[in-house]
């Protein structure tokens, strides 16, 4: 009985520890969300992709949470979006804290953008002149029924993405 029972501790510990592993290794695989448009930027003049600016109430925002789960964590968006872009999360969140310059950054992107309605997602291209951020804006979307595929032709449409 005790060796019955010792084996089955032996499997089941094992078990645990691979199903672990394999949430280790999915995370891994998780995209990177920038705040900080400085870093963004730095980035994103290296890769020389633009950026997806997303404009979302995380901790409230019904539409930005669908947005989030029907698109931005799937395998499709994953792999598009590292081949084609900088993530950037904006958010403005009700009981979730910020740090202050994330706050005042967000606002001011905000004001610059005049987003009115979450969620919404900007495409620019970034440059520094003379001190000075400039940001080129490509296009716009939000949410986008359908999944991932209908989102990524609505993005990869504003791009001006071509099939091959």
């Amino acid at each position: 009985m005790k060796k019955l029972a010792l084996t089955l501790f032996l499997v089941l510990g094992s078990l645990t520890i691979q199903a672990q592993g394999s949430s280790e290794s999915e995370q891994a695989k998780q995209l990177t969300w920038q705040t900080d448009m400085n870093k963004a930027m730095e980035i994103s003049k290296k890769t020389k992709k633009p950026l997806l600016l997303f404009f979302t109430g995380s901790d409230w925002c019904g539409w930005c949470m669908r947005l989030q789960k029907e698109v931005f964590k799937t395998p499709e968006f994953e792999k598009w979006a590292k081949d084609n872009v900088v993530l950037v999360e904006l958010d403005y969140p009700k009981r979730t804290p910020q740090p202050a310059e994330i706050q005042k950054q967000n606002m001011e992107l905000q004001q610059t953008f005049a987003v009115q309605g979450y969620p919404t997602v900007w495409f620019v291209n970034a440059t520094r002149k003379e001190g000075k951020i400039n940001l080129e804006k490509l296009g716009s979307t939000g949410y986008v029924a359908g999944g991932p595929s209908a989102w990524l032709a609505s993005a990869d449409q504003i791009l001006g993405n071509k099939k091959s």
